[in-house]
């Protein structure tokens, strides 16, 4: 016998009781982000790969180490399965010309990938929610993003949750404090590990983003970009935290904030929490100005996140609030020839008035069946025979109250009654008599 195969690692199957957990998060995010006016686009998940060289840079760990590319061996183009959703998303704005128009609030979901060693809450394939807005200049729609994301935490009913704020500002104040990294760390060279020396000329602001912990004090005393900002940026820095003062939502500023993409300028954000070990942050993003024109558009103001799906499922499993798996309203239990084919109409019939209705397939005695009804979760059972067939009628058995008879009744009164007894359930459940 031949070895069955699996799932290539770091891509994982999300089987039927966990994607019970992802179907309730995926409901809350879609009704929270039609609450703030954000429209839904849909992005393919293989981009040209210049695409991303382009826009997260070409001397990230992304690009360099981690992105999943391939030629194709039809027209010889350079592709690449997505590693993040913001520059497919800034390509199709461009190619379609989306943000000529008027200012556009879109989001995306998807899965992702990129080469990484799996652990907990990393994947190579892993699942994100962006939101992008473009258009807009001001720090209003940075400090929206942010509250977007504190309502949404809310409404998942998950805590401990923390923001992290830091401003990148723009691209001359940063060649300023890039001057100062470089005079910093070439005084400090032997200190630095192989990834920070490779940087140390290409790309030294990454290095304040080393995981390495030898390199933590080394980075804590570098020059913070902060401190080279001009009175622009720290205005727009001011406008961001002032709406959230006003909302109280409390914030750290974190001058290590840098992200892991080239793009970002002026504000820059994270949410964390400790609750899953190393890997804490659980949605991150900021303004990125210069990417549309970067990507061949016209020079348009840009912010948007990303949140990882994997981490916030964990997260709420972690709570203790993921929902218990659905049930069907009826199990259907048949027997005979003439049952089964009325057995059918019925579950067509039921379903047609809004019930959800398992029917019993694969054969089997009374018994077996309504053991499977009973496990099935299913509130009802409606049993046919072939008398009953007979006489175009059914059974009602109520499975989840107990001392409540058992009823024959013709096929069409079947809804009726179901629903009597949910809304007796209900009326009784409120204290009313």
């Amino acid at each position: 016998m031949s070895q069955a195969l699996q799932a290539v690692r770091g891509m994982n199957d999300i089987l039927p009781d966990e994607a019970n957990i992802w179907e309730l998060f995926e409901g809350t995010v879609r009704d929270w982000l039609q609450s703030y006016g954000y429209q839904p686009i849909r992005l393919p998940i293989v981009e040209p790969t210049p695409l991303f060289t382009r826009a997260i840079g070409e001397v990230t760990d992304i690009v360099e180490k981690e992105m999943y590319s391939f030629v194709d061996s039809l027209n010889g183009e350079a592709l690449t399965l997505r590693p993040e959703g913001t520059a497919g998303c800034v390509r199709a704005v461009i190619e379609h010309h989306l943000a000529a128009r008027q200012t556009q609030r879109l989001w995306y979901s998807g899965p992702m990938f990129r080469h990484e060693r799996p652990q907990k809450g990393r994947y190579r394939q892993f699942h994100q929610v962006g939101v992008e807005a473009f258009g807009f200049a001001g720090p209003d729609i940075d400090a929206e993003l942010i509250l977007m994301g504190a309502r949404l935490w809310a409404d998942l009913g998950l805590e401990g949750i923390e923001l992290q704020l830091n401003s990148l500002g723009q691209p001359v104040e940063r060649a300023q404090h890039r001057a100062a990294l470089i005079a910093y760390f070439e005084e400090h060279v032997e200190a630095l590990d192989e990834d920070a020396r490779r940087r140390l000329h290409s790309n030294p602001l990454r290095i304040l983003d080393s995981k390495n912990p030898a390199m933590q004090a080394l980075c804590a005393g570098a020059p913070r970009l902060i401190d080279h900002l001009g009175a622009e940026s720290l205005a727009h820095f001011a406008g961001v935290q002032r709406v959230l003062k006003d909302a109280g939502i409390p914030f750290t500023i974190n001058p290590r904030l840098v992200r892991g993409l080239d793009y970002y300028n002026l504000t820059v954000f994270e949410w964390v929490t400790d609750k899953l070990g190393a890997q804490g942050t659980v949605c991150a993003g900021g303004r990125y100005d210069g990417l549309v024109e970067q990507l061949g558009g016209k020079p348009t103001p840009a912010c948007g996140f990303a949140m990882g799906i994997e981490r916030l499922i964990a997260l709420i499993k972690e709570s203790g609030s993921e929902p218990a798996m659905s049930a069907p309203n009826v199990y259907l239990v048949h027997q005979g020839e003439a049952a089964s084919r009325l057995a059918f109409r019925v579950a067509e019939g039921l379903r047609d008035q809004g019930f959800d209705v398992l029917l019993h397939c694969g054969g089997g005695s009374f018994k077996s069946q309504m053991k499977k009804a009973d496990s099935s979760g299913a509130a009802f059972a409606v049993i046919i025979g072939d008398d009953e067939a007979a006489t175009g009628e059914a059974q009602l058995k109520n499975l989840r109250q107990e001392g409540v008879a058992q009823q024959k009744l013709k096929v069409d009164e079947l809804a009726g009654a179901m629903i009597e007894y949910l809304m007796d359930t209900e009326f009784n459940s409120d204290g009313e008599e």
